[in-house]
């Protein structure tokens, strides 16, 4: 049977640093209002030079020689973003044009469960014998779509991307179980209106259509505490584990008590959650990558290490995975080598 080891990860988000006391001068909140509700402390903006394009090339290569690769090695691409830099050209077709090689790419989209979408798509691939490597992405610059006089929506976001390289295994490695789920009825709690939208004969008849997000904070503060822990336990038990085996929990960094939630249904620990979202925000698609990316490299990560990925998004649509961390099994003898070596520092925070 063949595996999709996660061989090579990377991480970029922008230089711009917005914090709390930023924002209070901004709109009408305080960073302790701010914290105590999300866990928010700052997050990273998009400048004029960043692009989902530019942020997520630059993961995709902290990735690459994070795996001792280069693009030409690289058979596919999948890009998870709801923030691309065209509407006709997929955005996996701009990273490639800017990486180089000539792999295969498309995009995928589920909003901030995306990577996890991208990631079950990628593994996919590579199980089912038609690509050996793959790289999958999770970038988005949400904060280009945000009202920055609605405080429900602008102490929320920050911008990112996180990659994984993918490699095939004979050994149990990478995805095990996936879970994914969406109930579309609730696409109207968040959702940007007026993007990629019907156009209506004249936007004079529609005064109230604005190109910012929405969002309807209460009706997905409930849906992601009852999705998030419901889905992980869902691909524990259909991976053949139990909340003993999990080592770690990533999920989508959203909000603190949604995180502490999941937490709970699982029976993990807090030092088994890996929460970042203090120092980005909520970076869409590219949250449980980037989390993924820092906790390889600062060390978190052991070879066996069985990781629940979770995340919940617009649509509204869920997606939860076991993966295994480690690349036994990939037939290159130097990645255990450069792994025991603790060669971590090509994963780029993009500072």
């Amino acid at each position: 049977m063949r595996y999709a080891a996660i061989t090579g990860c990377g991480m970029a988000v922008p230089d711009r640093v917005l914090t709390n006391a930023e924002l209070e001068k901004m709109v009408d909140t305080n960073d302790e209002w701010i914290v105590s509700r999300t866990g928010i402390r700052e997050r990273r903006v998009a400048g004029p030079a960043d692009s989902t394009t530019s942020l997520s090339v630059k993961a995709a290569r902290a990735a690459l020689a994070h795996a001792g690769l280069t693009p030409d090695d690289i058979q596919l691409i999948v890009v998870a973003t709801c923030t691309p830099d065209q509407f006709i050209v997929s955005e996996a077709c701009l990273v490639q044009a800017e990486l180089g090689g000539s792999a295969a790419a498309f995009d995928v989209g589920a909003a901030c469960s995306g990577f996890v979408y991208a990631l079950t798509v990628g593994s996919m691939f590579v199980q089912q014998g038609l690509y050996d490597r793959v790289l999958v992405i999770g970038a988005d610059t949400l904060t280009r779509f945000i009202d920055y006089t609605d405080r429900s929506t602008c102490i929320l976001f920050g911008d990112g991307a996180g990659a994984m390289v993918i490699e095939a295994s004979d050994q149990p490695r990478g995805l095990l179980s996936t879970v994914m789920g969406a109930d579309g009825g609730g696409n109207k709690h968040l959702y940007a209106p007026g993007w990629g939208a019907i156009v209506p004969e004249s936007a004079e008849l529609f005064p109230e259509i604005r190109p910012y997000m929405q969002m309807n904070g209460q009706e997905v503060f409930r849906f992601a505490v009852r999705v998030m822990g419901d889905a992980a336990a869902e691909a524990v038990q259909k991976a053949g584990l139990s909340f003993d085996d999990i080592d770690m929990l990533i999920p989508h960094q959203a909000n603190s008590r949604i995180i502490d939630a999941a937490a709970r249904r699982l029976a993990l620990p807090r030092e088994k959650v890996l929460v970042n979202l203090d120092r980005y925000g909520n970076t869409s698609a590219a949250s449980v990558p980037i989390a993924l990316a820092e906790a390889s490299g600062q060390g978190k990560l052991n070879e066996g290490d069985n990781l629940v990925l979770v995340a919940f998004g617009a649509g509204l649509a869920w997606a939860a995975g076991v993966v295994r961390w480690g690349v036994a099994g990939v037939p290159r003898p130097e990645l255990a080598a450069r792994r025991g070596a603790g060669v971590l520092a090509a994963i780029s925070d993009g500072d």
